[in-house]
């Protein structure tokens, strides 16, 4: 038998139970896929929580990576055994296997472990469209970045530290910071005891930064607002500490600003982008240009647990369940 997370009702870790599933074959554009890894990410916790609502009862995750053990009629592009990393709906990847829609699946090259993949399928296409999709940053900008300890952070202050762009990051701890700077962080801002927008002013001669990304929300959208030089972009790719109230008003006052609260599925709905971006993003890691930090792994019945440590700020870089 199969198992899988599933939870009957919202609330905390404990909502969670791991049970047995019974996974059938698949059908037409279909394929029935057996789990190596699967990625922990923070929005997880959101659909647990009730924030994003889900149809009860529910599976749980949106990121893997496996082994395709069988396929349905009219999937031309995967086929049994085939290595796959996949990200987005339906929910379902705390599971050991599971039957799952084709078209989301995206196949390995050899160079890229299945553990990897779960550690950077979400991240990595999140950090890829942040950079290259949202706003066309060039060599020489300087960016602030939320959580840069955090799984996306590591990433992001990478890729752009490979395209010339200087990232100023945020962090709660000097070993944050550490692991921020050994990923390419140039400076480092701790939320806690600093205030943000004057720390960005100064490392900026006062002009401020074109683009913040803001993975938090409600805690830090006002600092994140400060810094933006005159007709900056806010970039709201997450709410780690709440949906943040935006007044409008505001962002006429810090000089005419910009917000956009992007989803990643809307930047890789059509294929062709979304392979795009995925070829990027593993050009870069399989090189070593990219090196992607899986620094928790956890059991996948031990999920519970690794919700807490999650949202209790215990991890860095990425997280991922090993089956």
């Amino acid at each position: 038998m199969a198992h899988a997370i599933r939870f009957h009702e919202t609330g905390g870790p404990e909502v969670m139970r791991w049970e047995q599933v019974v996974v059938g074959d698949p059908g037409p554009g279909e394929v029935r896929i057996r789990h190596v890894a699967v990625g922990l990410n923070f929005a997880d916790t959101y659909f647990r929580s009730g924030l994003y609502p889900a149809p009860l009862p529910a599976g749980l995750g949106v990121e893997a990576s496996g082994v395709i053990e069988a396929v349905g009629e009219g999937v031309p592009h995967v086929a049994e055994g085939d290595r796959v990393t996949y990200t987005g709906s339906p929910l379902g990847a705390y599971s050991t296997e599971r039957v799952m829609p084709a078209d989301s699946l995206i196949k390995l090259p050899d160079e890229i472990g299945c553990e990897t993949a779960a550690a950077m399928t979400m991240r990595g296409l999140t950090s890829a469209y942040l950079l290259r999709r949202i706003h066309p940053l060039k060599s020489g900008d300087t960016v602030l970045l939320h959580a840069a300890a955090g799984g996306v952070g590591l990433i992001l202050s990478q890729w752009a530290k490979l395209l010339g762009i200087t990232v100023i990051g945020t962090v709660s701890s000097e070993e944050k910071a550490e692991v921020a700077r050994a990923h390419g962080c140039e400076h480092i801002i701790y939320y806690r005891r600093e205030n943000v927008a004057e720390r960005v002013r100064e490392l900026t001669d006062g002009k401020g930064v074109p683009v913040v990304f803001d993975s938090i929300g409600k805690d830090t959208v006002a600092g994140s607002m400060a810094s933006l030089q005159r007709r900056g972009l806010l970039v709201c790719f997450g709410t780690a500490s709440g949906v943040p109230p935006l007044d409008a008003m505001q962002l006429a006052i810090h000089g005419s600003l910009f917000v956009t609260r992007p989803a990643l599925a809307d930047y890789i709905a059509e294929p062709a982008e979304r392979d795009a971006l995925a070829g990027e993003l593993f050009g870069h890691v399989a090189a070593g240009r990219i090196k992607i930090e899986t620094n928790q792994r956890y059991a996948l019945q031990d999920a519970v647990q690794a919700h807490r440590d999650l949202e209790a700020g215990r991890t860095t870089g990425s997280s991922v369940f090993v089956l």
